[in-house]
């Protein structure tokens, strides 16, 4: 049992690259007992046993990428197009607020359909008519001056998966026009402008060893970013991964666990993915530390046709649904779903 090498980590939110790895590939049921149960202890010591809901509004199935993971990639004949107009996404909003949610997260392909112009247009009417409320983007990599234009549109936060910090592994799960050099410039680009940043990776995708892992937890810790999003790969069955294993729930939860401890602050959610691979993943992920969830407020005629991955859970729903059921399962994890915006503690620098 790693028991010293788990210790260390609570008590100084730091490993070695060597002690992390050694952490990974040793680990057991017991190990992991403790880990979730220190990372649930550092989470309750800075954020009690909030957990934080987002609005989740999925606003196109367009992408430009080929990216070889996902079921929205250009490439891919099968995928169910769709494109919400401003008036949808506000009226998502409208919906989320009147149900609790004070934070709302634009999540879409790369689709150059949406100009800066008309997204500055969106960002300013939903802060227009909830200015308690945050409002996070999820558009893929753009110029240093669109993020710009955004913030100063009034974004608040961004979210952007790195998806691996191993540049080999990165050109192995993307087409050649992607880089992760410039995936990197952009998140650079993001903390430098004032977003609250997020990043993140897929726990078991094609290629991936403890060494991506290893690199990718160091990333994070050097990078110090207000959230950080990670989930098991899922294969999705129109993509050239479409036959490959998915990744367990198993080496998620402790990862989170690992994340929370690198990272006291941080925002972590509890991804849909890990629902998907398990009836109780997202309660699970929040006993391992994680005190973010992100319901689905898309229009429940889309939601079907965002399908980045095979068996997405919660596409047939309605909000208030939605939200209902995940309260009571956030309860039964020991947390307790709160109203509020959920700024990260991380400092914005």
């Amino acid at each position: 049992m790693e028991k010293e090498l788990i210790e260390k980590l609570y008590l100084t939110a730091n490993l070695t690259d060597k002690e992390l790895g050694r952490l990974i590939e040793n680990r057991t049921n017991e190990d992991f007992a403790l880990l979730s149960e220190r990372a649930r202890q550092r989470c309750n010591e800075e954020y009690g046993n909030k957990v934080y809901m987002r609005g989740l509004i999925e606003f196109s199935s367009y992408c430009k990428n080929d990216c070889l993971y996902c079921g929205l990639r250009r490439s891919n004949k099968n995928a169910q197009r769709y494109r919400l107009s401003a008036e949808e996404i506000i009226s998502c909003c409208e919906t989320g607020y009147k149900l609790g949610f004070r934070t709302f997260v634009l999540q879409g392909g790369e689709d150059a359909f949406y100009s800066d112009d008309l997204f500055c247009e969106i960002i300013r009417s939903v802060k227009k008519k909830f200015p308690d409320a945050a409002v996070t983007l999820s558009l893929g990599e753009r110029s240093h001056n669109s993020f710009k234009r955004l913030f100063e549109a009034g974004a608040d936060r961004y979210l952007l998966r790195h998806e691996t910090a191993d540049s080999e592994h990165y050109g192995r799960l993307h087409p050649k026009e992607l880089s992760l050099e410039n995936r990197m410039s952009c998140l650079k680009s993001l903390k430098e402008i004032g977003y609250q940043t997020g990043c993140g990776f897929m726990v078991g995708s094609p290629y991936q060893t403890t060494d991506c892992i290893v690199k990718d937890l160091r990333f994070i810790k050097d990078f110090q970013p207000h959230m950080v999003g990670i989930g098991p790969f899922i294969p999705h069955k129109d993509t050239p991964f479409g036959e490959e294993k998915a990744g367990t729930l198993e080496l998620t939860l402790f990862l989170l666990s690992i994340i929370r401890l690198l990272l006291p602050k941080v925002l972590l959610p509890a991804t849909t993915a890990l629902g998907t691979i398990s009836p109780t993943g997202r309660e699970q992920g929040i006993k391992a530390g994680a005190n973010v969830v992100m319901p689905n407020l898309s229009p429940v005629g889309v939601r079907k046709k965002y399908a980045i991955y095979d068996n997405k859970i919660c596409t047939g729903e309605e909000a208030a649904e939605c939200l209902e059921c995940l309260g009571r399962r956030v309860k039964t994890a020991g947390g307790e779903l709160v109203v509020d915006r959920g700024d990260s503690k991380i400092p914005i620098k």
